[in-house]
């Protein structure tokens, strides 16, 4: 076979590998710009108290022990239990058929971590995640432009929150979708024989109309009518950002996290907290969430860096002055509302617990296992050894690994889920193979 054909036959990895390329060129350069422009922009005097903030250095070991196995292996039980075999989606939560397009992306990120470990073999992930492919092909989008915020895991139809079925649908999260971008750009990566399919994935997607000068754009339906709506704070803001940068879209605004940035100073940490409500009803809250996504999936920039070192160490700290082990994130719990922000500050408040609509529920505050298993594959200090220690008696070999430890208690938060499990796997991987980004490693 001459030059010509192996240059066309590999002509869809060539063009992601310069599109990605350019994605992170982007990201570096805006890195650089916002410096140069620190003294002159709103938030530049929040963004100088993380100056002296030492990034803590990244725990890659490059191996896994066989602890890290077991754990991973319970975690991916999960998935085995949960996977639809008509559609290949994974439920929301165990034995329940729902999903969003976040918990898609986090099943996609699962599947690659499994394979990085060893759990299943390079054919399987790739016979998944090509499954997962071809039903976002044929999934029906909202008002045919962009995926809903919620479908049926058996059937592929859109659903409300309540997974009952929705003619036109509930609008999108530009937030969920990104995720799912980026999981995309994952698998590219690791699978670029699968490009063509992301490709026509991300073809039927309108993503303008979810991007628009510079900002992330949701659409909410209120009373019938459509509404657009800027999506995103300080923190999921920007890993959203990024997600889209790596196909090329234009999400300069997004990514700028200094224009909406105010500082709370919790357990001595300055924690970077946005300035605008938390869908327009409380103020914003800081939890582990994004920034363990960033460094797991693509290993930090200078600024997230800093960013997440100070949120762990106020963690850790807190534990240090009250001698109550914290790991603090957003999670499902096992009663009503099902859902609450664990934060580090949130709603007016350090260590601060609220429902999805902004009511306090500080007796629902969980030592979360994700954040537990993420902080320690990022950072490995004693501390997070400690918190490991704490949640791996809870792994459940039949089932996978609940959302953690009630703190007010000590009981366990027994709601099983995709975005734990998938981050259990994704945090054990990094450790043994460094950021999701690196492909072929």
């Amino acid at each position: 076979m001459n030059f010509k054909s192996n240059l066309l036959k590999a002509r869809s990895h060539i063009i992601f590998l310069i599109a990605l390329g350019c994605g992170l060129a982007l990201v570096t350069a805006i890195d650089a710009a916002s410096e140069t422009r620190a003294d002159t922009q709103t938030g530049a005097v929040a963004m100088a108290e993380f100056d002296n903030v030492t990034p803590l250095k990244l725990a890659v070991t490059g191996s896994s022990s066989p602890e890290d196995l077991a754990h991973a292996q319970i975690a991916w039980q999960y998935f085995v239990n949960n996977t639809d075999p008509e559609t290949g989606l994974v439920n929301s939560t165990d034995n329940y058929p729902s999903t969003t397009m976040w918990e898609t992306g986090s099943y996609v990120v699962a599947v690659l971590s499994a394979n990085r470990l060893g759990l299943i073999d390079a054919g399987e992930a790739e016979s998944r995640i090509d499954q997962v492919l071809d039903t976002l092909i044929d999934m029906r989008l909202f008002d045919d432009a962009l995926p809903n915020k919620a479908y049926n895991v058996r059937t592929g139809a859109l659903v409300n929150y309540a997974n009952e079925p929705v003619e036109r649908g509930l609008g999108w999260s530009a937030l969920d979708i990104a995720r799912m971008v980026a999981a995309l750009g994952h698998v590219n990566a690791h699978f670029p024989d699968l490009a063509p399919k992301t490709a026509q994935v991300m073809a039927r997607w309108d993503l303008e109309q979810m991007v628009d000068d510079g900002q992330l754009i949701g659409g909410n339906m209120a009373d019938g009518t459509l509404r657009h709506d800027q999506e995103g704070r300080v923190g999921y803001e920007q890993y959203a950002a990024k997600a889209m940068m790596l196909f090329g879209l234009d999400t300069y605004r997004a990514y700028d996290a200094q224009s909406h940035l105010m500082v709370r100073h919790v357990e001595g940490q300055p924690i970077p907290v946005d300035d605008r409500l938390h869908r327009n009803i409380t103020p914003a809250f800081t939890v582990s969430e994004p920034y363990l996504f960033d460094g797991l999936e693509f290993g930090f920039d200078a600024r997230s860096a800093r960013f997440a070192t100070s949120i762990y160490e106020a963690q850790e700290a807190r534990y240090r002055n009250t001698g109550i082990l914290t790991a603090v994130s957003e999670s499902h719990i096992d009663e009503a509302p099902y859902f609450i922000y664990s934060s580090v500050w949130g709603g007016g408040a350090d260590w601060a617990v609220m429902s999805f609509r902004g009511e306090r529920l500080d007796s629902k505050r969980t030592i979360t296992t994700k954040a537990a298993f993420a902080w320690d594959a990022l950072f490995g200090t004693d501390y997070t050894r400690e918190l490991v220690a704490a949640i791996a008696p809870l792994g459940d070999p039949e089932r996978g690994w609940p959302e953690g430890i009630y703190e007010v208690d000590g009981s366990t938060n027994s709601s099983v889920t995709v975005n734990t499990n998938a981050v259990v796997l994704a945090a054990l991987a990094f450790r043994a193979h460094g950021p999701l980004i690196r492909a072929g490693q």
